[in-house]
């Protein structure tokens, strides 16, 4: 890779990194620190003890903090690689709390429905996090842990172990807060959160496997349109069918979810009387999807 491919990899990774801080910072300043949520990890974590201290220090500083022990074992589990990407997330997003704690939340207007604050905070953090998490960085914290665990238990989604950790963490603000009201729009936040997070994380390499049983003279006019039409591939099998006997051509693809209702359609248009199977794919590796040599989120 020469260095301008290089530079333009970098500017879009870090532009985007910067993009989710900014919307996960929005969301913990404005609608979960300012309501106390403590919707989990060092986030929440930071939320209480900025409570405790009775605001003389900000969440954003404490979770700065609170990094400092984890970042070493993030370098020990990561390498330096991973830290420099980090340690940019952590210092941009807790700095933007900061910020937006000083120039937006004074402009806020007071919310009086809890389900508005605990759904928005929930979305922007879960989303803001997701993208982070994608670009291969965390904000540092628990998202660590997370991350070293993952190379355990490579079984459980990161938003599964993410959840296990956050309902502890809820549950001490829960006595912390003395508040059975605000604990439940806790706990919505925090469920808001997962299902963003992993929404993001894993939603673009989601997808339909598709099974098209056709006619040799058909398969060509459907190929065309997948390749045409959707601009991906497909693969070719010769079949037969057990009860007639008669020879089948079978197309296999991988399709995006967007794309599918086009597929429909192609199907629809070249042969209504196909016999077609259609799939979840919840992992997709190769040109297009995830790569066999990535590192798994």
């Amino acid at each position: 890779m020469n260095k301008k491919a290089a530079f333009l990899k970098y500017l879009k990774i870090y532009s985007i990194i910067t993009f989710g801080c900014i919307i996960y910072s929005l969301g913990v300043a404005l609608f979960l620190d300012a309501n106390e949520f403590a919707a989990g990890g060092v986030t929440g974590i930071a939320i209480m003890i900025s409570y405790l201290a009775k605001g003389k220090i900000g969440s954003g500083w404490i979770i700065m903090i609170i990094n400092v022990p984890l970042f070493i074992l993030g370098i020990i589990f990561f390498g330096k690689k991973f830290i420099i990407s980090t340690l940019f997330s952590t210092v941009l997003s807790s700095g933007l709390i900061e910020l937006w704690n000083w120039l937006l939340l004074p402009l806020m207007p007071e919310i009086q429905n809890l389900w508005i604050p605990a759904t928005v905070g929930g979305v922007l953090y879960g989303a803001g996090l997701g993208l982070i998490f994608r670009m291969g960085s965390t904000t540092g914290g628990t998202d660590i842990i997370i991350k070293i665990l993952r190379k355990k238990f490579r079984y459980l989604k990161t938003g599964v172990i993410s959840l296990i950790i956050d309902v502890v963490i809820v549950g001490v603000s829960a006595i912390i807060f003395k508040d059975i009201d605000r604990t439940f729009y806790t706990i919505v936040s925090l469920i808001v959160f997962v299902l963003t997070f992993d929404f993001v994380l894993y939603g673009g390499n989601t997808a339909k496997f598709v099974y098209i049983v056709t006619t040799a003279d058909k398969s060509e006019s459907i190929c065309r349109g997948i390749l045409q039409e959707l601009d991906i591939s497909a693969t070719i099998m010769d079949g037969k069918g057990a009860y007639t006997g008669n020879e089948r051509t079978i197309i296999l693809c991988a399709v995006k979810n967007y794309l599918f209702p086009k597929l429909r359609d192609i199907i629809k248009d070249n042969d209504p009387q196909a016999f077609t199977i259609v799939t979840s794919a919840q992992e997709i590796y190769g040109e297009g999807y995830k790569q066999h040599g990535g590192e798994e989120l």
